[in-house]
């Protein structure tokens, strides 16, 4: 087998033969369940997912979280299965005694679980296989969402949510629950086994497809659907918050429609009267049902699809009890270095005013939360701005009683009633760019809002319904609304701001910008989590979300004082909005997650503005759609590769042992040729990148994922390394496209086995660096 030597400025050898294989497939993960526990408690967690093999830790963001891989039991073979069920069969026939129905029972829920893993892994391959964890929760961990993700030797997998609860935890046929074997209420729904809880409860628990009575005898009869049903006490008064988590805990689904677990919750009393239903809160798809108890008694909760479906990553929690719960808040936000009063409303809550001291507050948006007795409510955001803010006034609801703003300002405001409409003037002059943006839904309001722009004649200049913001992932329907205009002469004009639907009331809230643009961006890196070998490239993806007609050039870096980390490619070009980029990695960081602290800079009316880049990934939904879903953190995890020992190398002129010098890191691999690459339309051209390679083998390269009207005309060795020549077809190449292009490396050699025969071995060899490029148009 040939050995690829990589010499790095570490003066390092590396053997890189066992690095050459096609790469193997990082674990992933599909579904946790249950998907939190409560502070100070031990559980078992099912974790279904792919690529699951050889999982060597489990890491959690924050403190207080120790968990442990179960070791999995043998599996039952084919001729194991056969005989336990001959022997069920067997059993069955006659009058079984009590030994022998024991006997069946227990025959019965060992095939019964077997026939689901089976049907899950036929039915749903990406999350087939499944790993079980013991979790133990510290008796102070911090409540909230965390984070979790798995790490084997081929990688860390994709960050999954996780919760950490203060309330007790049922689960769905919890042990020593005894099945309810006539209908609750009557003979009009199917009997169901029904988990008594007492409140408040968190509950916990998963909506799979299943025949219980057959699955055991026919593996193949599933039913869809099917429900869940939690049996509690209450007393006369109580008013119970009831909140879904479903699609809060998997956004998106890829292969499904409409591309999560579209949750229903029911409330029923003792005599099956339906109390409450529900199957969304406003806009999202998990949801939440207030219901005041009429008498003291028996009630119960069920939980079922939207469209009877069922799937093991079909999982849920639901909190219930007289909890505090925010439904909406006045205003939606304040500026920064003052307080501001804010109204709540909700159930439960302990207060209705609630003060926010911004003087120490920055820019973006902020959880607000309140709390009563040993319970917290939900979070809702606050968003923090410097512009200077007033309040709307009524009536305002024409062009002639609109009311007069001054230009720059936010104007926080209600669409209050059904058909309201909110009007506002204001003094423009000719040439002078106007921003009116509204700040609603993704601050939790429901308004879906419209926005209108006139003269004072009444000519509409703009409008816009919905506008689309790349850094909100976890909205499907984008729908605040932003107009950007030029306007043509000195004189008044008008906002016009209604609801889409014109729908209204105290909760349609928003926060409307008025002012010249104010050009900025933001950075998302994907993946969240890159898995890093030394000395490989690793290719990311980097989203620039410009704002307000911002359209220049980001130069990328990381903060300075990071060692050991390189970028290639490292430019947001003009104009485009995404960038592939290359990551070098030094081989002696530390092994463990790291915190990227990725930055991108640009000059903004000449000055220069630095970003922070944050974590995200881009989940399908629905076989189509995909989302920008932010993480905690951009994290580096170096890969483990202490089994390929490096050999020291010994320079020249210098004592055997003397440990060569060893300079600022650099990455292996680096572009030679002047940057970017200007490639004709119609033409080629040529481009050095160093590297270094068996000298017996050929070197192939393959573009990955290009623009139209690039590929690789030829790739030949030379004596610093690779010349790779680019061709740009004269018809499909772009003039004046600029970004950067991805290549894989490819050895291919011609072995001969000992019979004299020979053959073509092709080994992956890893990508190489961003090269930044340039269409542009031929010479003649």
């Amino acid at each position: 087998m040939n050995r690829f030597q990589l010499a790095t400025t570490f003066g390092i050898v590396l053997a890189l033969a066992p690095l050459l294989a096609p790469a193997q497939e990082r674990p992933r993960i599909g579904y946790v369940y249950p998907a939190g526990g409560r502070q100070g408690t031990t559980f078992q967690v099912t974790l279904g997912g792919r690529y699951l093999n050889g999982i060597s830790r489990i890491h959690f963001s924050g403190a207080g979280v120790e968990v442990n891989v179960v070791p999995e039991a043998k599996p039952m073979t084919e001729e194991e299965y056969n005989v336990m069920r001959k022997r069920a069969e067997a059993l069955m026939r006659g009058k079984p005694d009590e030994a022998a129905r024991k006997e069946i029972a227990q025959i019965k829920r060992k095939l019964t679980r077997l026939s689901s893993s089976r049907y899950v892994r036929q039915s749903f391959p990406a999350i087939g296989e499944t790993v079980t964890l013991r979790v133990t929760l510290a008796a102070n961990a911090e409540p909230g969402r965390r984070e979790m993700r798995l790490e084997s030797q081929q990688g860390i997998s994709n960050p999954f949510r996780f919760y950490v609860g203060q309330l007790p935890e049922f689960r769905e046929q919890e042990p020593g629950i005894v099945p309810q074997t006539q209908d609750f209420w009557g003979p009009n729904l199917p009997p169901l086994v029904i988990t008594d809880i007492t409140l408040p409860a968190v509950v916990n628990g998963q909506l799979i497809p299943r025949d219980p009575d057959s699955l055991w005898l026919a593996p193949d009869r599933f039913t869809p659907g099917g429900a869940d049903r939690f049996r509690f006490e209450a007393k006369k008064g109580q008013q119970l918050v009831i909140v879904a988590a479903a699609r809060e805990l998997i956004p998106y689904l890829p292969d499904a429609v409409p591309g999560w677990f579209q949750a229903t919750l029911a409330v029923y009393d003792a005599k099956g009267k339906e109390l409450a239903y529900g199957d969304d809160f406003r806009f999202h798809p998990d949801p939440v049902l207030l219901v005041k108890i009429p008498e003291d008694g028996q009630y119960v909760l069920e939980i079922k699809d939207a469209i009877y479906r069922g799937r093991p990553d079909f999982v849920y929690r639901i909190t219930i009890g007289e909890l505090p719960f925010i439904t909406g808040i006045f205003p939606l936000g304040g500026q920064a270095g003052t307080q501001t009063a804010v109204k709540l409303s909700g159930w439960n809550l302990p207060t209705d005013t609630l003060t926010v001291d911004a003087k120490d507050k920055g820019p973006c948006t902020h959880p607000l939360s309140v709390r009563k007795g040993d319970m917290t409510s939900n979070t809702v955001p606050f968003l923090v701005d410097t512009l200077p803010e007033c309040l709307e006034k009524e009536a305002n609801d024409s062009q002639s009683a609109a009311q007069k703003v001054e230009l720059p300002l936010i104007i926080n405001g209600r669409i209050d009633r059904p058909g309201d409409i909110d009007v506002f003037r204001f003094e423009g002059r000719a040439g002078q760019q106007v921003i009116a943006e509204v700040t609603a839904r993704r601050l939790e309001s429901p308004l879906d809002s419209v926005l209108e722009l006139t003269d004072a004649a009444g000519k509409v200049l703009a409008f816009n319904d919905d506008h689309d913001d790349k850094a909100d992932g976890m909205h499907t329907h984008q729908s605040d609304s932003l107009v950007h205009f030029t306007l043509p002469a000195d004189g008044a004009y008008y906002v016009r701001l209604a609801d889409s639907q014109r729908h209204g009331g105290p909760e349609y809230a928003y926060r409307l910008r008025l002012s010249e643009p104010r050009p900025d961006f933001e950075l998302r890196v994907t993946p969240s989590c890159i898995n890093s070998i030394p000395w490989r490239l690793n290719p990311i993806t980097v989203f620039a979300l410009r704002k307000d007609g911002f359209s220049g050039e980001i130069a990328l870096g990381f903060k300075e004082g990071t060692e050991g980390l390189a970028l290639s490619g490292g430019v947001v070009p003009e104009g485009q909005d995404r960038v592939r980029v290359t990551l070098a990695v030094a081989s002696l960081l530390a092994p463990g997650p790291i915190s990227l602290n990725l930055e991108g800079r640009a000059t903004i009316g000449g000055k220069e503005v630095v970003r922070q880049a944050a974590g995200a990934d881009e989940m399908m939904q629905a076989f189509f759609y995909k989302h920008l879903v932010p993480a905690r953190d951009l994290t580096l995890v170096p890969e483990d590769r202490t089994r390929f020992k490096p050999q020291p190398v010994r320079p020249v002129g210098k004592p055997a042992g003397t440990p060569p010098k060893r300079p600022a890191f650099q990455p292996s691999w680096a572009i030679l040729s002047e940057q970017p690459v200007k490639v004709p339309a119609g033409g080629t051209a040529e481009v050095q990148i160093s590297m270094s390679w068996d000298r017996r083998s050929e070197i192939q390269v393959e573009l990955s994922d290009p623009p139209d009207g690039i590929t690789v005309e030829r790739a030949a060795r030379n004596e610093k390394g690779l010349t790779l020549v680019l061709r740009g077809d004269a018809q499909k190449a772009k003039p004046g496209l600029r970004s950067n292009l991805m290549a894989n490396a490819f050895s291919k050699t011609t072995v001969t086995d000992k019979e004299g025969r020979t053959r073509d071995v092709r080994n992956f060899i890893g990508p190489l660096p961003a090269m930044p490029f340039e269409i542009v148009k031929p010479t003649r």
